[in-house]
Protein backbone atom coordinates (compact mmCIF):
# COMPACT_ATOMS: atom_id res chain seq x y z
CA UNK A 1 0.00 0.00 0.00
CA UNK A 2 3.06 2.42 0.99
CA UNK A 3 4.55 1.73 -2.30
CA UNK A 4 1.14 2.42 -4.44
CA UNK A 5 0.98 5.54 -2.40
CA UNK A 6 4.18 6.91 -3.21
CA UNK A 7 4.22 5.39 -7.10
CA UNK A 8 0.58 7.40 -7.30
CA UNK A 9 1.72 10.53 -5.88
CA UNK A 10 5.26 10.85 -7.30
CA UNK A 11 3.92 9.07 -11.07
CA UNK A 12 6.78 6.93 -10.99
CA UNK A 13 7.57 3.30 -9.45
CA UNK A 14 11.15 3.93 -9.63
CA UNK A 15 11.48 7.28 -7.21
CA UNK A 16 8.45 5.09 -4.72
CA UNK A 17 11.22 2.44 -4.96
CA UNK A 18 13.84 5.51 -3.86
CA UNK A 19 11.58 6.78 -1.28
CA UNK A 20 11.02 3.50 0.60
CA UNK A 21 14.54 1.92 0.67
CA UNK A 22 13.26 -0.70 -2.54
CA UNK A 23 14.88 -1.29 -5.95
CA UNK A 24 12.42 -0.28 -8.89
CA UNK A 25 12.22 -3.94 -9.69
CA UNK A 26 10.36 -4.72 -5.58
CA UNK A 27 8.36 -1.67 -5.95
CA UNK A 28 6.94 -3.31 -9.53
CA UNK A 29 6.46 -6.70 -7.90
CA UNK A 30 4.40 -4.72 -4.86
CA UNK A 31 2.26 -2.55 -7.35
CA UNK A 32 1.60 -6.22 -9.78
CA UNK A 33 1.03 -7.94 -6.73
CA UNK A 34 -1.86 -5.43 -5.81
CA UNK A 35 -3.31 -5.34 -9.20
CA UNK A 36 -2.99 -9.70 -9.51
CA UNK A 37 -5.21 -9.51 -6.20
CA UNK A 38 -7.98 -7.24 -7.40
CA UNK A 39 -7.94 -8.17 -10.67
CA UNK A 40 -8.11 -5.04 -12.48
CA UNK A 41 -5.49 -2.12 -13.36
CA UNK A 42 -4.49 0.88 -10.42
CA UNK A 43 -2.05 2.42 -12.43
CA UNK A 44 -2.23 3.04 -16.22
CA UNK A 45 1.42 3.05 -17.31
CA UNK A 46 3.51 4.40 -20.21
CA UNK A 47 7.19 5.44 -21.22
CA UNK A 48 5.92 9.17 -20.03
CA UNK A 49 5.31 7.79 -16.48
CA UNK A 50 1.99 6.65 -14.48
CA UNK A 51 -1.38 7.89 -13.99
CA UNK A 52 -4.08 6.36 -11.77
CA UNK A 53 -7.12 4.60 -13.36
CA UNK A 54 -10.67 4.38 -11.70
CA UNK A 55 -10.54 2.09 -9.42
CA UNK A 56 -6.70 2.49 -8.78
CA UNK A 57 -8.10 6.45 -7.68
CA UNK A 58 -10.71 4.56 -5.10
CA UNK A 59 -8.42 2.68 -3.55
CA UNK A 60 -5.70 5.74 -3.27
CA UNK A 61 -8.49 7.11 -1.23
CA UNK A 62 -8.94 4.20 1.01
CA UNK A 63 -5.13 3.60 1.59
CA UNK A 64 -4.37 6.79 2.18
CA UNK A 65 -7.20 6.65 5.12
CA UNK A 66 -5.57 3.49 6.33
CA UNK A 67 -2.19 4.50 6.48
CA UNK A 68 -3.01 7.53 8.20
CA UNK A 69 -4.86 5.46 11.09
CA UNK A 70 -1.96 2.67 11.25
CA UNK A 71 0.51 5.66 11.21
CA UNK A 72 -1.19 7.49 14.70
CA UNK A 73 -1.43 3.77 16.51
CA UNK A 74 2.28 2.95 15.97
CA UNK A 75 3.16 6.58 16.95
CA UNK A 76 1.14 5.81 19.93
CA UNK A 77 2.61 2.62 20.39
CA UNK A 78 6.02 4.35 19.61
CA UNK A 79 5.24 7.08 22.65
CA UNK A 80 4.50 4.27 25.40
CA UNK A 81 8.03 3.12 25.23
CA UNK A 82 8.72 6.68 26.08
CA UNK A 83 6.07 7.80 28.38
CA UNK A 84 3.67 6.01 30.97
CA UNK A 85 0.53 6.40 29.03
CA UNK A 86 -3.11 4.81 27.87
CA UNK A 87 -5.21 2.63 29.66
CA UNK A 88 -4.28 0.23 32.79
CA UNK A 89 -6.56 -2.28 34.13
CA UNK A 90 -5.63 -3.50 37.71
CA UNK A 91 -7.54 -6.56 39.37
CA UNK A 92 -7.36 -6.23 43.40
CA UNK A 93 -9.12 -8.63 45.61
CA UNK A 94 -12.05 -6.87 47.18
CA UNK A 95 -11.07 -5.97 50.98
CA UNK A 96 -7.08 -5.01 49.99
CA UNK A 97 -8.26 -3.06 47.11
CA UNK A 98 -10.21 -1.12 49.26
CA UNK A 99 -8.37 -0.69 51.99
CA UNK A 100 -4.72 0.40 50.51
CA UNK A 101 -4.83 0.47 46.42
CA UNK A 102 -7.85 2.44 46.05
CA UNK A 103 -6.49 5.52 48.24
CA UNK A 104 -3.36 5.18 46.32
CA UNK A 105 -4.62 5.87 42.77
CA UNK A 106 -4.69 9.44 42.54
CA UNK A 107 -0.82 9.77 43.84
CA UNK A 108 -0.16 7.71 40.82
CA UNK A 109 -2.16 9.31 38.23
CA UNK A 110 -1.22 12.95 39.47
CA UNK A 111 2.36 11.72 38.53
CA UNK A 112 1.56 9.83 35.72
CA UNK A 113 -1.25 11.86 34.03
CA UNK A 114 -1.71 10.62 30.51
CA UNK A 115 -2.55 6.96 32.09
CA UNK A 116 -6.00 6.04 32.81
CA UNK A 117 -6.40 3.28 35.74
CA UNK A 118 -9.58 0.50 35.62
CA UNK A 119 -9.23 -0.98 39.18
CA UNK A 120 -11.24 -4.07 39.16
CA UNK A 121 -12.26 -5.18 42.62
CA UNK A 122 -12.97 -8.98 42.76
CA UNK A 123 -11.85 -11.96 45.13
CA UNK A 124 -12.31 -14.21 42.42
CA UNK A 125 -8.95 -15.35 40.57
CA UNK A 126 -8.85 -13.83 37.21
CA UNK A 127 -6.35 -15.00 34.56
CA UNK A 128 -3.46 -12.02 33.27
CA UNK A 129 -3.34 -14.26 30.04
CA UNK A 130 -7.07 -13.76 28.79
CA UNK A 131 -5.84 -10.06 28.16
CA UNK A 132 -7.99 -8.42 30.46
CA UNK A 133 -5.79 -7.01 33.12
CA UNK A 134 -1.88 -5.51 32.80
CA UNK A 135 -1.76 -6.24 36.56
CA UNK A 136 -3.24 -8.97 39.46
CA UNK A 137 -2.99 -8.61 42.93
CA UNK A 138 -2.53 -11.59 45.20
CA UNK A 139 -2.72 -11.97 49.02
CA UNK A 140 -1.76 -14.78 50.41
CA UNK A 141 0.21 -17.55 49.18
CA UNK A 142 1.08 -17.91 45.31
CA UNK A 143 0.36 -21.04 43.23
CA UNK A 144 2.65 -22.18 40.45
CA UNK A 145 2.70 -19.41 37.81
CA UNK A 146 4.36 -18.75 34.72
CA UNK A 147 3.43 -14.97 35.55
CA UNK A 148 6.57 -12.78 37.34
CA UNK A 149 5.63 -11.66 40.78
CA UNK A 150 7.01 -8.61 42.88
CA UNK A 151 6.45 -9.13 46.84
CA UNK A 152 5.23 -6.19 48.16
CA UNK A 153 5.14 -6.65 51.98
CA UNK A 154 3.57 -9.61 54.53
CA UNK A 155 0.52 -10.50 55.31
CA UNK A 156 0.49 -12.32 58.69
CA UNK A 157 -2.65 -14.43 59.52
CA UNK A 158 -4.72 -14.03 63.10
CA UNK A 159 -7.88 -16.09 64.47
CA UNK A 160 -10.29 -13.75 65.84
CA UNK A 161 -13.37 -14.00 67.36
CA UNK A 162 -15.56 -11.43 69.56
CA UNK A 163 -15.90 -10.79 73.75
CA UNK A 164 -19.70 -12.23 73.21
CA UNK A 165 -19.05 -15.56 71.26
CA UNK A 166 -15.91 -16.37 74.03
CA UNK A 167 -18.31 -15.39 76.31
CA UNK A 168 -20.91 -17.92 75.41
CA UNK A 169 -18.73 -20.49 73.90
CA UNK A 170 -15.62 -20.36 75.82
CA UNK A 171 -12.30 -19.49 74.57
CA UNK A 172 -10.36 -22.29 72.58
CA UNK A 173 -6.61 -22.46 73.79
CA UNK A 174 -5.44 -24.94 71.22
CA UNK A 175 -6.59 -25.60 67.88
CA UNK A 176 -7.46 -28.95 68.06
CA UNK A 177 -10.42 -26.98 70.76
CA UNK A 178 -11.65 -25.31 66.81
CA UNK A 179 -13.22 -28.39 65.67
CA UNK A 180 -15.71 -28.03 68.79
CA UNK A 181 -16.61 -24.38 67.58
CA UNK A 182 -18.22 -22.49 65.06
CA UNK A 183 -15.54 -21.34 62.72
CA UNK A 184 -16.56 -19.12 59.42
CA UNK A 185 -14.07 -19.90 56.85
CA UNK A 186 -12.95 -18.28 53.48
CA UNK A 187 -14.15 -20.15 50.53
CA UNK A 188 -11.35 -18.79 48.16
CA UNK A 189 -8.78 -19.96 50.92
CA UNK A 190 -6.74 -23.35 49.80
CA UNK A 191 -7.07 -24.59 52.81
CA UNK A 192 -10.26 -22.89 54.21
CA UNK A 193 -11.67 -23.93 51.17
CA UNK A 194 -10.97 -27.75 52.36
CA UNK A 195 -13.16 -27.76 55.63
CA UNK A 196 -9.62 -27.01 57.67
CA UNK A 197 -8.07 -24.69 59.02
CA UNK A 198 -4.01 -24.74 58.52
CA UNK A 199 -1.36 -24.07 61.10
CA UNK A 200 2.64 -24.08 61.90
CA UNK A 201 4.78 -22.02 59.83
CA UNK A 202 4.41 -24.52 57.21
CA UNK A 203 1.34 -25.04 57.41
CA UNK A 204 1.67 -28.76 58.34
CA UNK A 205 -0.95 -29.48 61.12
CA UNK A 206 -4.56 -29.46 60.04
CA UNK A 207 -7.41 -29.20 62.01
CA UNK A 208 -10.86 -30.16 60.33
CA UNK A 209 -13.51 -27.18 61.18
CA UNK A 210 -17.14 -26.07 60.74
CA UNK A 211 -19.57 -23.42 60.10
CA UNK A 212 -22.57 -22.24 59.46
CA UNK A 213 -21.10 -19.75 57.08
CA UNK A 214 -18.91 -19.72 54.29
CA UNK A 215 -18.02 -16.67 52.48
CA UNK A 216 -15.93 -15.76 49.54
CA UNK A 217 -14.95 -12.06 51.52
CA UNK A 218 -12.92 -11.44 54.29
CA UNK A 219 -14.83 -8.18 55.14
CA UNK A 220 -18.45 -10.38 55.13
CA UNK A 221 -16.72 -13.05 57.94
CA UNK A 222 -15.44 -10.30 60.01
CA UNK A 223 -18.84 -8.48 60.26
CA UNK A 224 -20.35 -11.85 61.12
CA UNK A 225 -17.75 -12.58 63.73
CA UNK A 226 -18.17 -9.18 64.98
CA UNK A 227 -21.81 -9.77 65.98
CA UNK A 228 -20.81 -13.21 67.77
CA UNK A 229 -21.26 -15.81 65.14
CA UNK A 230 -17.91 -17.86 64.85
CA UNK A 231 -14.47 -17.74 64.83
CA UNK A 232 -12.63 -16.69 61.97
CA UNK A 233 -9.12 -17.08 60.44
CA UNK A 234 -8.53 -13.86 58.36
CA UNK A 235 -5.26 -11.74 57.34
CA UNK A 236 -4.34 -8.89 60.00
CA UNK A 237 -5.07 -6.51 57.78
CA UNK A 238 -8.97 -7.60 57.21
CA UNK A 239 -8.95 -7.49 61.20
CA UNK A 240 -7.00 -4.69 62.24
CA UNK A 241 -9.05 -2.24 63.32
CA UNK A 242 -11.36 -4.18 65.01
CA UNK A 243 -9.01 -6.06 67.12
CA UNK A 244 -7.73 -2.19 68.50
CA UNK A 245 -11.38 -1.14 68.62
CA UNK A 246 -12.21 -4.39 71.12
CA UNK A 247 -14.92 -5.55 68.58
CA UNK A 248 -12.79 -9.21 68.17
CA UNK A 249 -10.42 -10.53 69.85
CA UNK A 250 -6.60 -12.20 68.90
CA UNK A 251 -6.52 -15.74 70.32
CA UNK A 252 -3.52 -17.48 71.08
CA UNK A 253 -3.47 -20.79 70.52
CA UNK A 254 -0.95 -23.35 71.51
CA UNK A 255 0.62 -23.60 67.39
CA UNK A 256 1.37 -20.11 65.99
CA UNK A 257 -0.83 -19.14 62.54
CA UNK A 258 0.37 -20.33 58.96
CA UNK A 259 3.84 -18.19 58.42
CA UNK A 260 2.96 -14.90 56.79
CA UNK A 261 1.85 -15.02 52.88
CA UNK A 262 2.89 -12.32 51.01
CA UNK A 263 1.17 -8.90 49.05
CA UNK A 264 1.92 -9.74 45.95
CA UNK A 265 1.75 -7.93 42.11
CA UNK A 266 1.84 -9.92 39.23
CA UNK A 267 2.44 -8.75 35.68
CA UNK A 268 3.35 -10.55 32.30
CA UNK A 269 6.57 -12.66 31.62
CA UNK A 270 7.47 -10.57 28.89
CA UNK A 271 10.59 -8.15 29.56
CA UNK A 272 9.22 -5.86 27.11
CA UNK A 273 6.90 -4.42 29.45
CA UNK A 274 4.44 -1.24 28.81
CA UNK A 275 6.09 1.92 30.49
CA UNK A 276 2.78 2.25 32.15
CA UNK A 277 2.64 -1.30 34.04
CA UNK A 278 6.51 -0.52 34.84
CA UNK A 279 5.50 2.74 36.36
CA UNK A 280 2.35 1.31 38.39
CA UNK A 281 4.94 -1.63 39.81
CA UNK A 282 7.50 1.09 40.84
CA UNK A 283 5.24 2.97 42.26
CA UNK A 284 3.64 0.51 44.33
CA UNK A 285 7.16 -0.93 45.49
CA UNK A 286 8.34 2.78 46.69
CA UNK A 287 4.95 3.67 48.56
CA UNK A 288 4.55 0.26 50.30
CA UNK A 289 8.71 0.43 51.14
CA UNK A 290 7.87 3.70 52.68
CA UNK A 291 5.21 2.30 54.21
CA UNK A 292 7.63 -0.59 55.90
CA UNK A 293 10.24 1.46 57.17
CA UNK A 294 7.59 3.59 58.86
Amino acid sequence: MRVFVQAASRGSLSAAGRTLGISPAMATKHVDALEARFGVKLLHRTTRGLSLTDPGREYLEGCQRILQDLDEVESDISAQRQEAKGRLRVNVPLSFGLRFIAPLIPGFTERYPMVDVELGLSDSRHNLFDGSWDLIFRVGYLADSDLRARRLGDSPMKVCASPDYLAKHGTPQRVSDLSSHNCLSYTLSPFQSKGFWAFGHHGDIEVPVKGNLRADNGDALMAAAIRGQGIIYQPEFIVADALVNGELISLSLDHPPLEPGGLYVLFSPDRRLPLKVRAMIDYLVEVFSAEIQE
